[in-house]
């Protein structure tokens, strides 16, 4: 019979998972102003283990109530640097030995899945809207998109944060 595994057993099942866990993962974003996205991709920043996020440009911060009533506390988990460009978080982010992944809509991205990854990725996300800016985007060697089936041409942008912290992980979990 299939159950829900109490807290016990969900620690055991993390802690198998995280022992599994070697590679390091941030997140950039850039010009992500919606409050509820900040807390959204906070909390699932510390969910797949980001140890960074750099929150640049007009990107809301994670103590704006709207943040933080979605990350429900989950910022403790993971570092936050604020008051950045994008382009100097991009260089903080290369300085500190990771490769920078834009997820972005444009010309001579490739789907996730096939995306060149090194250990050490920061994954960046931009604007609703507009994206990454144009600045952060020439900084990504290397840019990937979530291919898409439905009629809708783009997702939400914690929502494609989150599949892209889920592909960066299995990608890692199934090399061997």
């Amino acid at each position: 019979m299939n159950r829900a595994l109490g807290p016990t057993d969900l620690k055991r099942l993390h802690r198998e998972w995280r022992h599994r866990t070697s590679g390091r993962v941030s997140l950039l974003l850039d010009g992500v102003m919606t409050p509820v996205n900040v807390g959204s991709i906070t909390r699932l920043a510390a969910a797949y283990g980001a140890e960074r996020m750099w929150l640049a440009g007009a990107t809301a911060a994670v103590s704006h109530p709207g943040a933080a009533k979605t990350a429900l506390g989950t910022h403790r988990y993971v570092e936050v640097v604020e008051g950045l460009s994008g382009v100097d978080a991009a260089r903080a982010a290369a300085a500190a030995g990771y490769q920078l992944v834009g997820i972005e809509l444009a010309r001579g991205a490739v789907p996730l899945f096939e995306a060149p990854l090194g250990p050490d990725v920061c994954l960046v996300v931009g604007h609703e809207d507009h994206g990454i800016s144009a600045a952060v985007l020439d900084a990504c060697p290397v840019v990937a998109y979530l291919p898409l089936v439905g009629r809708v041409g783009s997702l939400n942008v914690a929502t494609a944060a989150g599949i892209a912290l889920a592909e960066v992980r299995r990608r890692e979990w199934t090399r061997s």
